[in-house]
């Protein structure tokens, strides 16, 4: 009987674990937003929304070119896109079509994000100074607010 040799194994090689592509591990949707002062809106947003800023970066005359912020698990751009740019609250100040249908506590051209504890969140944003367009409502849909930020973008908050 013949005898069978030990077979040689090859040295086995760890895997590399792959990196996975920024989109492919991002949000569906990404709203972008542009702001008058997009450094001081970081910083508002964090500290009126529990926004967490996770990118910056600033031009050399001062101007936010690319700023990211989380809530939840969402993802937030926002920019200065020129000197030239008004924000929607200003906007409003030279524009009466603005004024106009800016005048109902709805959301226009908003943001809607849902957040653990509402009644929190709309203490820390009212004691930011965001202008709270309608107070809580619990009725169907669900438990929900509506504020403006210090340039006057919309945000809709729900409870999840």
């Amino acid at each position: 009987m013949a005898r069978s040799r030990p077979r040689k194994t090859k040295p086995t090689r760890k895997r590399r674990a792959k990196k996975t592509a920024p989109a492919a591990t991002a949000p569906g949707v990404i709203p972008m937003i542009s702001y008058e002062d997009g450094i001081a809106a970081l910083d508002w947003l964090h500290r009126a929304f529990g926004f967490k800023e996770t990118a910056r970066q600033v031009t050399p005359d001062g101007r936010l070119s690319h700023g990211e912020m989380t809530a939840g698990d969402g993802t937030i751009m926002l920019a200065s896109p020129t000197p030239d740019y008004q924000g929607p609250k200003r906007h409003r100040e030279v524009c009466a079509h603005a004024r106009k249908w800016s005048a109902v506590p709805w959301i226009i051209d908003g943001v809607l994000v849902f957040v653990k504890n509402l009644d929190q969140h709309f203490a820390r944003a009212k004691a930011a100074g965001a202008s709270i367009l309608s107070e809580i409502e619990s009725d169907p849909p669900g438990k929900r607010y509506r504020a403006e930020d210090f340039e006057g973008h919309r945000w809709f908050f729900f409870e999840k």
